[in-house]
């Protein structure tokens, strides 16, 4: 089911009562349609939401722009997170859902992460998979204990350790709830990612799902 909202997308109803909807974000060159499989993995029967990415590099969408592998537009950052997050405000409008879980893969995992830092209100929470710093210097957010499930890889040639375990510390300072856990794997999801994203989003409290 698609509408005419800011954004390119897809949505799929509820199914289900009691489950939180889920905001998905793609990857580098994926569209609306990539994580709806993932999505409906993770939570059956939950409501999914799913934009496309508005900036196009070399003809793949993204959500925001970058200067070279791993250096960041931070301005536009800021902007497409605040786009973002209206697109969630409307959509959250029209399809009469609450807040939704964000689950990011990549770049849809920084956007994710830069929209906690930047309108925590358009979240309940967040699934930050394979995610990198955002913003070089974060503003003051207070995140009241949102849960955040960060999982990255070991042998990730796209994000260093430092770099995640710096995120990690962000988010927890800001007063997020993070689950960070660090798996032998690369940049690509393992079905170890979905297993524990699966399992941390079924325990998530009831308020969230409400």
């Amino acid at each position: 089911m698609t509408a005419t909202l800011s954004f390119t997308h897809r949505f799929q109803p509820a199914s289900a009562a009691g489950a939180a909807p889920l905001l998905l974000l793609h990857g580098t060159g994926g569209d609306e349609n990539d994580l709806l499989p993932l999505g409906a993995t993770l939570s059956p029967g939950a409501a999914l939401l799913s934009p496309r990415g508005q900036v196009l590099e070399h003809g793949m969408p993204r959500f925001f722009r970058r200067l070279a592998e791993g250096i960041f537009d931070e301005d536009d950052v800021r902007r497409r997170a605040r786009e973002l997050g209206a697109f969630v405000g409307e959509a959250r409008r029209h399809y009469g859902i609450g807040a939704p879980v964000a689950v990011g893969y990549s770049n849809g995992a920084n956007i994710a992460a830069a929209l906690l830092l930047l309108q925590p209100e358009a979240l309940a929470g967040a699934v930050l998979f394979r995610a990198m710093v955002p913003l070089s210097q974060p503003p003051a957010v207070k995140l009241t204990r949102q849960p955040v499930l960060m999982l990255s890889g070991l042998a990730d040639p796209i994000v260093p350790a430092s770099n995640s375990a710096k995120l990690c510390t962000e988010l927890t300072e800001a007063g997020a709830d993070v689950t960070h856990t660090t798996l032998p794997a690369g940049h690509q999801l393992s079905q170890a990612d979905i297993a524990l994203a699966r399992d941390w989003i079924a325990g998530l409290p009831q308020a969230i799902a409400a």
